[in-house]
């Protein structure tokens, strides 16, 4: 359970706002991957990424998340333009501000569970007494605290998932990108992993998932549809968004429903 205190969403000034970005990958044949689209993130926001195989979700994330460069468009984290930053300094802004966990966990198979959560503190000037202390802290939180010296063998999916969100969490970021993290997971442990998702957001740390699972994603308060590298459908509505980038008409009772 996360229970520190959650602040109030900053609805004034996103954490990440991107603006008309686009993706294509060169040819022959040119391959737009996604159409212009707006989004943004702020304090505590639950938002789910749904749609199938080659919707163009991976790379929105891929974007949001500055690993890569959208084609056209801008890319703002806390008011800062990343086209106008050295690659150093957008490095720098990704560690202080953002986490990811992916489907897979990509933990080291021969320390325990809170050696690996403190390898998200490497290279970040953390004592390594305290970077042990902060791991435990966040293993605590995500309702390991008892599976501390466990080995990720000695784990089940599931713990091996909350390893990996803590991991990620133990920076204290301002936005946790979740791509696909119940996929490796049985139903009833993908419920509870998900359940976790939305406390975090709740304790103030915004986190957007990536699935393409509707039901899962119904969680979740704000959902963005993308097909075919657009975004069909958002709820709740954003009329300011809608107004940049309208939605196909067919698509926005669905969506509301």
């Amino acid at each position: 359970m996360i229970t520190r205190a959650a602040p109030e969403p900053d609805i004034s000034f996103p954490v990440i706002d991107v603006q008309a970005i686009t993706k294509v990958y060169p040819g022959p044949p040119l391959v737009t991957a996604l159409h212009p689209t707006w989004v943004r993130i702020h304090t505590g926001d639950q938002l789910a990424i749904v749609g199938a195989s080659g919707s163009g979700k991976s790379t929105l994330l891929a974007i949001l998340g500055t690993l890569d460069d959208p084609s056209a468009g801008t890319v703002q984290v806390n008011g800062q333009d990343l086209s106008a930053l050295s690659d150093t300094h957008r490095s720098a802004i990704r560690a202080a501000t953002i986490g990811f966990v992916f489907q897979q966990f990509h933990l080291l198979p021969t320390i325990s569970a809170a050696e690996n959560v403190a390898t998200g503190l490497l290279y970040t000037g953390v004592p390594r007494k305290e970077r042990y202390e902060r791991a435990v802290q966040a293993l605590e939180a995500v309702s390991l605290g008892h599976r501390l010296r466990h080995r990720p063998g000695e784990l089940s999916g599931g713990e091996q998932q909350r390893v990996a969100i803590a991991r990620s969490l133990v920076r204290e970021p301002a936005v946790l990108f979740a791509d696909e993290p119940t996929g490796a997971l049985d139903s009833t442990t993908g419920e509870s992993i998900v359940t976790l998702l939305t406390e975090i957001a709740a304790a103030g740390t915004a986190v957007v998932m990536v699935t393409h699972d509707a039901e899962l994603a119904g969680r979740f308060t704000r959902r963005l549809h993308l097909s075919d590298g657009r975004i069909i459908g958002r709820h709740p509505t954003e009329p300011d968004l809608d107004r940049q980038q309208p939605l196909p008409p067919s698509t926005r009772a669905e969506d509301a429903q």
